[in-house]
């Protein structure tokens, strides 16, 4: 049985609220004055209205102006996010798992030892390769990715991305938004069977490639004997 979500506290939610806070006002400029708008407009426009149709405009106010406080603090939080992330090895896998509906990703499933690697994910789209590093590297990285799933996929729909800003790349900051239009062409059931024929593709060893080292190799006579028994 799945384990009940914690509940988090209050005070563990504003906890997190001003951590956000100030990762956003670091990050952001323009997050200062914004908030500091999306506040004093709200609330002058509660002062007029109380003094011309009573008090009990005032609980109204104080909570549309924290509701526009929250609207800004959630769009220039995501923007500092995208800023932040922009460069950073992983940082696509990590937007993806933090991505709202049903996304199974795999990061990693191939990469190089100069932090170039192809991410893996699956959803109602289909399945998705999102690579990250060296251009040049990373497109041998997908075709090698693409040989690889076309054996198990079947007729899913693949896609794939280069994370980047050069001409033909996706930049990250749009990462959300290209992959949330893509049309649902799986079902529920569909993503299920299809995510467990890549698992156990993906857990299968692969052997190293070049000759097998001395150390390893079987000694003389060895596969005669097992024919022999």
């Amino acid at each position: 049985m799945a384990k009940p979500q914690e509940k988090v506290s209050f005070g563990q939610r504003l906890k997190q609220i001003g951590l956000v806070f100030r990762f956003t006002a670091k990050q952001d400029k323009w997050f200062a004055p914004l908030a500091a708008g999306a506040v004093l407009i709200p609330l002058a426009l509660t002062v007029v209205a109380v003094l011309r149709w009573g008090w009990l405009w005032l609980p109204l106010g104080i909570l549309f102006a924290l509701l526009c406080l929250l609207i800004v603090l959630n769009l220039r939080s995501n923007r500092a996010m995208m800023n932040a992330a922009e460069g950073q090895p992983g940082a696509a896998a990590q937007i993806m798992e933090s991505m709202r509906g049903d996304w199974r990703v795999k990061p990693a499933v191939s990469s190089t030892t100069q932090m170039d690697m192809v991410h893996l994910v699956v959803g109602r789209p289909g399945v998705i390769l999102l690579a990250e590093g060296n251009p040049q590297r990373v497109r041998g990285l997908l075709g090698q990715e693409k040989r690889r799933l076309a054996k198990v996929i079947g007729n899913a729909p693949l896609y794939d991305y280069v994370i980047g800003q050069d001409e033909g790349e996706l930049p990250i900051r749009k990462l959300r938004m290209t992959l949330m239009r893509l049309p649902r062409n799986l079902s529920g059931k569909d993503v299920n069977a299809l995510d467990k024929r890549l698992k156990a593709l993906t857990a299968r060893p692969q052997m190293p490639k070049g000759a097998v080292p001395k150390n390893l190799r079987p000694p003389r006579g060895a596969f005669r004997q097992m024919r022999g028994r």
